[in-house]
């Protein structure tokens, strides 16, 4: 049985905040919302005053977005749950902060998730600030170096993605291999990082090989070939990866 959780919505159309409204109420009843907000302005005020442990925050907001709110607070001790019907580049930047969300129209089982997720990590080391940190620094670096949040078995740690060498598949977790040799264990699957990776200049080479092209120092050609990596690593590349692999070396 949890505590009851002060919450808040931040929206700025009124059916999204009645309809959230409604879902938290009937479906999690540990959530006590203790008020709503249509702008900055008005959001700003309301959490100074409530001091919210969890905001469910929609991305677009009048006079603004919900970053330019975040920005704004001298603190941001609560957790987050973005909430958004759009905004493709906005939901990477946060997934690479490890914040959830959830996509308009809100699915209920889905708010559950991230509800009971919230409960999960409650009071875990990796404040909030430092995810917020994170996606404040990624949505400003579009096509550069990110800050991607590594799922431990025990929390989260925060790599520069131009440290990130190669990612190696080991079934159900993915081996990080950073500058310096360091490797660093993640509770993800490889795919799961492919789809994150891939727009700043990751490719997977091989079903158990996701590389980072700026640490690409050779390319040995062969039935598939391999490559040499900036810590002289050699990765096989895959027959059926390889055309396309050619192809991105063509258009970098």
């Amino acid at each position: 049985m949890y505590m009851k959780t002060r919450s808040i919505i931040v929206d700025d159309e009124s059916g999204a905040r009645e309809s959230l409204k409604q879902l938290i109420q009937k479906y999690c009843p540990e959530i006590e919302l203790s008020g709503m907000a249509d702008s900055i302005d008005s959001a700003r005020r309301l959490i100074n005053s409530v001091e919210p442990n969890l905001v469910f925050l929609d991305i677009e907001l009048t006079n603004g977005n919900s970053f330019d709110l975040l920005n704004s607070l001298e603190e941001t001790d609560f957790h987050i749950i973005f909430t958004t019907a759009y905004d493709q580049y906005a939901l990477k930047a946060i997934k690479f902060s490890a914040l959830d969300y959830l996509l308009k129209p809100i699915d209920i089982e889905e708010l559950k998730k991230a509800v009971q997720k919230f409960h999960d990590i409650n009071g875990q080391k990796n404040p909030v600030d430092q995810k917020l940190s994170a996606l404040l620094s990624n949505l400003k670096n579009e096509n550069k170096n990110k800050k991607i949040a590594i799922s431990e078995n025990d929390g989260l740690i925060f790599v520069n993605s131009d440290d990130v060498i190669r990612c190696e598949s080991d079934g159900s977790y993915t081996y990080f291999i950073l500058v310096g040799g360091k490797r660093v264990i993640a509770s993800k699957t490889l795919g799961e990082y492919e789809d994150l990776l891939s727009d700043i200049s990751f490719f997977r080479i091989h079903r158990s090989h996701l590389i980072n092209l700026n640490h690409l120092k050779k390319y040995i050609k062969g039935e598939g070939g391999y490559v040499v990596l900036s810590d002289n690593s050699q990765v096989e590349v895959s027959r059926r990866k390889k055309n396309d692999f050619l192809e991105r070396l063509s258009n970098m």
